[in-house]
C-alpha cells in the first residue's frame, strides 16, 4: 500500500496549492514523512519532512514559502506552498519513512505513490 497525494494543479506565479497526502498507514507509527520532487535532469529533492515527534526540514530554496503540517487523527500530511515560482514546477511524491541523514530525511524507503503535478505559469 502507498501513500496517495493530491492537491496539484495549474497556478500563476505567486500563487498557491495545498497538497495533501494520505498516509498507508498510521503515522505515529512512522519515523517521519516528507515531500520530494526530481526536476527533469536534476537530482530528487527533498522539499520538506515532518517526523513523528513534529520536527520540521525543509529545503533552502522554499523555506519562508512552504509549509509542512499534519492531522494525525486522519493521517495526512500538507503542503501549503505559498509565492510559488516557475522553478518549482514538477511532480510532487509523498513518502513514508527513511533515513536521517545530513539534517533530513531521505527518501529511501520505496512505496511512495504517483505523485502530484505542479504547474506554475509566469
Amino acid at each position: 500500500v502507498q501513500p496517495v497525494e493530491s492537491g496539484g494543479g495549474l497556478v500563476q506565479a505567486g500563487g498557491s496549492l495545498r497538497l495533501s497526502c494520505q498516509a498507508s498507514r498510521s503515522i505515529a507509527s512512522i519515523n517521519a514523512i516528507g515531500w520530494f520532487r526530481q526536476p527533469p535532469g536534476k537530482q530528487r529533492e527533498v522539499v520538506a519532512t515532518i517526523s513523528r515527534g513534529g520536527t520540521t526540514t525543509y529545503k533552502d530554496s522554499v523555506k519562508g514559502r512552504f509549509t509542512i503540517s499534519r492531522n494525525s487523527a486522519k493521517n495526512m500530511v500538507f503542503l501549503q506552498m505559498d509565492g510559488l515560482k516557475g522553478e518549482d514546477t514538477v511532480v510532487y511524491y509523498c513518502y513514508e519513512g527513511g533515513t536521517y541523514s545530513s539534517g533530513t530525511y531521505l527518501p529511501d524507503v520505496p512505496g511512495w505513490g504517483q505523485g502530484t503535478q505542479v504547474t506554475v505559469s509566469s
